[in-house]
This record gives structure tokens, sequence and C-alpha cells, in this order.
């Protein structure tokens, strides 16, 4: 069986959405920047590129991979949009991992979009009646009072931080280390291999190139974190507030997953292997734990334990996912979100898993090498995790 590579990774600076600067810039027009730089770093021949799957969360069905694979003049090329919630990202590179390494594509753009700020809203017919619910959202589970369909403060922040007995100075003071360490990663420029400049002309037909992720608070304190208000004061002992959880932001990522085979026929240089991944299935009220069993699955796939791994990035969906993580498994902290995550560079929705990937795998290589784990939950008690190797 050949192994599946990535021959590049590349994503947008990650925007805050609604006031930032990709408040006017779609989906679909990051899809089409990212699949289309994706492709030109890999090196390949655009016919050797079989498939494009995209992550999409909320943008309102359609397919949007293969408007981005026409959009960038892929034409021969179909697409795949993926939906697995906040994990649709990091699934769209697991599948098309898996379809290479089955030997049935050669190389995949797989990646993530999502754009809060242009984000359609649905609305629907009430079965049974004349009436309509407007607005509308598609459910990932039959909702109940401990674990709503839409209310991620209480599914997962609120329940992960409950079930892990932590308090709100843990998840502020987790909150807080991970702007420091986004702004330290910004300044030494860590990002700027994989980040993709992109052109942006502002409502007031100023042109811009927007190559920064502009969600990190510079000016963020524990004194500030800790005077937010809690977002459900009617519950007793609520903890989770908008300082502890994660941005609401618009950005796209994308990798090229190609065989081994074709990569050295090509005479390419690999950036990372695509190791194992696993995703899992959880009662909706433990969602912010998921990604614990999701870790422990994909090491076990690879054959690897916790000590084999160099760096790991738990998505801050909430500080409380990153925090109980760390606790349960037994995580060095050091080695956890090294550059920030969810609470400092943000979540765009259907973008982050990919996004981690692309981090992960150009610091690895940076070091000249190592073991990284990608690992996030998902809406309706999921997780997913996948290890990467340079």
């Amino acid at each position: 069986m050949v192994d599946a590579v990535l021959l590049s990774a590349c994503r947008t600076a990650i925007g805050t959405a609604r006031r930032g600067t990709l408040r006017d810039t779609g989906a679909f027009e990051l899809a089409t920047v990212v699949v289309r730089e994706a492709a030109r770093r890999s090196g390949l021949p655009p016919e050797t590129i079989d498939d494009v799957v995209l992550g999409e969360s909320l943008a309102g069905g359609g397919d949007i991979a293969r408007y981005a694979a026409l959009d960038a003049g892929l034409t021969h090329v179909p697409g795949l949009a993926h939906n697995r919630h906040c994990a649709s990202g990091l699934a769209s590179v697991a599948t098309a991992a898996a379809s290479v390494r089955a030997g049935m594509d050669r190389a995949v753009i797989a990646g993530g979009t999502h754009s809060s700020s242009t984000a359609p809203v649905a609305r629907r017919r009430i079965p049974g009646t004349d009436d309509w619910q407007d607005p509308w959202m598609s459910p990932t589970h039959a909702p109940t009072p401990e674990a709503p369909n839409d209310d991620m403060a209480v599914l997962v922040g609120w329940n992960t931080a409950r079930l892990a007995g932590l308090t709100r100075a843990e998840m502020d003071a987790w909150a807080l280390r991970s702007h420091e360490r986004a702004v330290r990663a910004i300044d030494e420029g860590r990002f700027g291999e994989e980040i993709v400049p992109l052109k942006v002309t502002g409502r007031d037909g100023a042109a811009s190139v927007f190559d920064t992720d502009e969600h990190p608070r510079r000016d963020t304190t524990a004194e500030k974190l800790a005077a937010l208000k809690v977002l459900h004061p009617e519950i007793e002992g609520f903890s989770i507030t908008a300082g502890n959880a994660s941005g609401v932001n618009d950005g796209a990522a994308a990798v090229v997953v190609a065989g081994s085979d074709l990569a050295a026929a090509q005479g390419l240089t690999p950036l990372a292997t695509v190791r194992a991944w696993a995703s899992v299935g959880v009662d909706p009220v433990e969602t912010g734990l998921a990604p614990i069993a999701a870790i422990r699955k994909a090491l076990d796939r690879a054959g690897l334990g916790i000590d084999d791994v160099d760096l790991f990035e738990v998505n801050e969906a909430f500080a409380a996912v990153a925090v109980a993580t760390t606790r349960e498994l037994d995580l060095d902290p050091a080695r956890v979100n090294p550059f920030g995550s969810g609470c400092s560079l943000g979540h765009p929705i259907a973008t982050t898993g990919t996004r981690m990937v692309v981090t992960l795998a150009h610091e690895l290589r940076r070091r000249g090498g190592g073991t990284a784990v990608a690992a996030m939950c998902a809406g309706g008690g999921m997780g997913s995790a996948l290890v990467l190797t340079v």
C-alpha cells in the first residue's frame, strides 16, 4: 500500500466574522483561492489531480468543492462537499488519504472553507402545519435540555466543564495563554509560509492584502477575561464566556494529498505523511470529551503512544475541550496548541480541521521531523483525530 503524503499545505489568514477583513468575501471565493494555490504549490501536473474534497458547514448545500475546482481551472476534476460539522476540514483530509491509500485516486485536493460573515440562513415548513420555522438550523441529533442543537455554549462548553470538573479560572487561563501563543507565533513569522496572501477590496473601494490572522487579541489579560459576563447567567455555576470560547470566523485551507509513488515519480518531496486517523461518536452531552477517545483510537491505529507525539493541537471550540483533553490524557501542556487555537486564532468551522493540519505540517518540517496529532470535537457527539509524521 502506498503512503498518503502531503505535497502542499496552505490557508488564508483567519478573519473575524462580520466586522473583520473577510466580512464580504464568501466561502466559495475563499475555497477557490486555497484550491488553486494548493494545486500550484504541489508541483503536480493538473491532470494528475483526481478529485477535490472540501469540508463545508452552514454554506447552504450544493457542491462547493466542484465550484472551487471549476473556478480554479480544474475542469476535469469532480468535487465532494464534506460535512462533519466542526471536524469537516479534518474529515476531508482523511477521506482524501483513504482514497489515495486504496489506490483509487492519485492525488486529491482536500480542505475546508467557511464564511460565518456570509453564511445563508435557512427556513423550513414545520411538518403537519402551514407555519414556517425561521430561522432553522439542520440538527445533528434530537435535542434535549442538556444537549441542545442550537447552543454550543451549553452542548460543548458547559457540559465539558461540568463533566471534567473544570473551573472558570482554569479555562480563562488556558484562553489567555492561547492568545499569548498566537500573538508570539505571528510576531515570529511562524505562519508566513502557510498563509496565502489574499487581495481584498473594502466597501470604500480601497484594496489591501490580507495575510495576518486578525482574531488574536494582544491586549487580553487575565483581568479582562475574568470581567466578562457568562453566557447563561440563569444557569447556576455557569462558567462559559465569550473569552474562553472560540471566535466566530472566516477562512479557508487546503492540502494536496497524493500517493508516495506519484510523488516519487514526479520527483517531489512530501511535506508530511498522513499516518492514521479516527473518528468516534459519544453521547451528545459528552461532545467536548470526544477528542479524548478519537486521539486514543488514531494513535492506536498508527501504532503509537502519547509519548511518541511531539505536538498536539486540540481545537479550542471552547477552552474546556483542550483543558479536559490535556488533563485526561496527561499531555504536556507545552506540547498542546503551541501557537494558539480556536480561542485565539479563531474557528472558521469547516476550515479548522484542515487549518490545523496545515500548521502542524509546516511546524514539523521546520523542526526537522516528528509526529503531530490534530484533534477536535464536532456537534452531535463526534470527535476526530489525525496523525501526521515528517
